[in-house]
């Protein structure tokens, strides 16, 4: 009866691998190319909020924002919304700063900007949405939206790179700030994550801020989809790595280049794609695995875990970038926003991200290539954004109350939590585990890592048998050529 499990278990895993591959193979024969059916170009969305702006000019403004370095020139479009524009000025108003499009392949996110905006201003109704409410909501917040913050790279994308997310020269803007700019881990690909010359090297980042600078916002979000593909590459390459070496399969793959083993691997870890996420609801920090301390971190994972529970059914992610993903990013712009711009609640949001989508076929990974799927991704975020806007203020005023200082002081994060139990136990008696969820989440998040793992040892381990007794058995064929 021992010895069934595991025998179980491999041939599970054999089955998964084969119908797997074979459905990998089949869509891994063509890639999906850019939808104009439903996705606008760059040129095309700009002129749908311009236009949506001179429709509107008693609540929206636009400008563009330019900047260069070394011959590279970029412009960023910024549209402010305020219910009047006398009050874009006005600092009693609750301001929220959103980018969009920072890489160019996302183009979901740009699609979500624009019709964000058709939203606040009545031009599109999202459904469970009360409008008289949004309206009501809308009364006390400047908004600044940028929708497309990687023009250049976007361009290089609708000229047929859809695997492009820098900007035009090559940087990750999503890498290129200052706090903890240049470091490197182990994974590094500079195809994906060149962070530049040197912080703020790149026009895009200048911009992004300047703009920061002078609007000082309450609330920052950066806007992206595809965390499912990079949480499967990061998560579990290393587990790979290791598999391969511990049953001596390198020559199984040799001549493979990493990210050719991974395609292959990833078959395989499709079939447990309930350990990782599609979307995610991320704070600072993304370059360590740890939040920051003190009332904020409590606001900010309070809210957040208010818009999982209402608009993601609980299935988002939600926590540090740097904690939650399996792997660390350095000079990042949430990271910044927060720890030298001070904004009081910096966000990530992975609004999207196909789970089942080829490892060659970047835009499905990233956008939604069917109707159905894209409007939902749309209607739902609108909704989570609507949300935000109208519950920020609330935590705001919790930050800014005494009151509450003493009472949520009291919590721990689950970060605080583990560092207090490994490095001094007694720490943490006398607080309150209001993240006891969270933990659990965490621990059933390992517990399925684990058992991924062991159904990949037993597979390679069986793998490892027939193939030597394959060896033995076969015949001797001549090495001479006919």
């Amino acid at each position: 009866m021992a010895s069934f499990f595991p025998l179980f278990f491999s041939f599970f895993a054999f089955l998964q691998l084969l119908s797997l591959i074979h459905a990998r193979n089949i869509s891994d024969s063509s890639t999906t190319h850019f939808s104009h059916d439903l996705y606008h170009s760059s040129g095309n969305l700009l002129k749908e909020i311009k236009a949506l702006v001179g429709r509107h000019p008693e609540r929206l403004t636009i400008e563009t924002m330019k900047a260069q370095n070394k011959g590279y020139y970029a412009d960023i479009v910024v549209v402010t919304y305020s219910q009047s524009r006398k009050d874009i000025d006005d600092s009693s108003k609750f301001r929220i700063l959103l980018s969009f499009g920072q890489h160019g392949r996302e183009l979901i996110t740009t699609e979500l900007a624009l019709q964000l905006l058709l939203a606040i201003t009545e031009e599109k109704l999202i459904p469970n949405v009360d409008q008289s409410s949004l309206n009501s909501t809308l009364e006390k917040v400047v908004l600044k939206v940028v929708p497309i913050e990687n023009w250049n790279g976007r361009k290089r994308v609708e000229a047929g790179d859809v695997c492009e997310r820098r900007n035009g020269r090559g940087v990750d803007l999503n890498r290129n700030w200052s706090v903890d700019w240049g470091k490197k881990e182990k994974d590094y690909d500079p195809h994906e994550e060149n962070p530049g010359t040197a912080p703020f090297s790149e026009p895009e980042t200048q911009i992004m801020r300047k703009l920061s600078k002078s609007f000082d916002p309450h609330v920052w979000i950066n806007v992206h989809s595809g965390m499912e593909v990079t949480c499967l590459h990061n998560l579990f390459c290393n587990t790979i790595k290791i598999v391969m070496r511990t049953f001596s399969c390198s020559d199984t793959y040799q001549g493979l280049a990493m990210h050719e083993l991974d395609a292959r691997t990833l078959s395989v870890l499709v079939s447990f794609a309930s350990v990782v996420h599609s979307q995610a609801l991320f704070m600072p920090y993304d370059h360590k695995n740890t939040t920051p301390g003190g009332l904020a971190t409590q606001v900010m994972k309070s809210m957040l875990n208010d818009v999982n529970h209402l608009h993601c059914k609980d299935r988002c992610l939600v926590g540090s970038g740097g904690g939650s993903v399996g792997y660390l990013a350095h000079g990042t712009a949430t990271d910044y926003m927060y720890d030298v711009m001070k904004v009081p609640m910096a966000f990530t949001f992975e609004i999207y991200g196909d789970k089942a989508a080829s490892s060659k076929d970047c835009f499905r990974m990233f956008n939604p290539v069917d109707l159905t799927t894209f409007n939902r991704v749309i209607n739902d975020w609108c909704s989570a954004f609507f949300s935000i806007f109208k519950a920020s203020p609330r935590w705001m005023d919790v930050v800014r109350s005494n009151s509450s200082l003493a009472d949520l002081d009291k919590l721990v994060s689950i970060d605080e939590y583990l560092d207090g139990y490994l490095i001094e136990r007694s720490s943490r008696y006398g607080k309150r585990m209001e993240v006891l969820d969270l933990g659990m989440q965490e621990i059933r998040t390992y517990f399925r890592l684990f058992l991924l793992s062991s159904v990949l040892l037993m597979f390679m381990f069986c793998s490892r048998i027939s193939k030597s007794k394959y060896a033995a058995i076969r015949p001797i064929v001549s090495a001479v050529s006919l």
